[in-house]
């Protein structure tokens, strides 16, 4: 087992797992939201929230394959629990990277992932503790994509419109 840090922050799937596993280097936050968490560089726990929304997941799965990046299944994304570290190297306001798009944004590296550690999450950072049990998928969750009854379960996933942005100001990088 890898050395987790004591403090953590909670992501929304699938974005904690675009952390560890996507290449994605900036969380996103309001400056307001980094001073009340007090969020400094330094290593962290990245913790995958319990709540995870369709509209959100539908959303980056569309946007990230255009970048040739394939997300799992929602059921297959671990909630409810640590997923592994990154190195949160600074706080900016204007980044390159296509994963910014806020007013502020943590700039992380060296991801490295664990096996999910079941624990409750918080607002911030926050000092995490092992407890309870992987958050259960939800019947959307379950269901994700399988109109077609499964038959083509293995090929990328096609949306027949565009999923609508759920959350920001700004409209999506083209």
């Amino acid at each position: 087992m890898i050395d987790v840090p004591p403090i953590a922050l909670s992501v929304r799937q699938p974005s904690a797992w675009a952390i560890i596993h996507g290449g994605k280097d900036v969380e996103n936050r309001s400056l307001g939201s980094m001073r009340v968490g007090r969020m400094t560089p330094g290593r962290i726990a990245i913790h995958a929230a319990t709540g995870m929304k369709r509209d959100e997941y539908d959303y980056l799965v569309w946007r990230w394959a255009r970048d040739g990046i394939q997300v799992p299944r929602p059921d297959a994304l671990p909630r409810g629990a640590i997923i592994g570290s990154v190195e949160v190297v600074e706080i900016v306001t204007i980044s390159d990277s296509p994963w910014f798009g806020g007013e502020a944004g943590l700039a992380l590296r060296d991801p490295v992932p664990c096996d999910p550690i079941p624990a409750t999450g918080a607002l911030g950072y926050f000092a995490w503790q092992a407890s309870g049990d992987l958050a259960e998928p939800l019947l959307w969750m379950r269901d994700w994509g399988t109109a077609d009854g499964g038959l083509f379960g293995d090929m990328p996933v096609h949306f027949a419109e565009t999923p609508v942005k759920p959350f920001g100001r700004r409209k999506p990088r083209c």
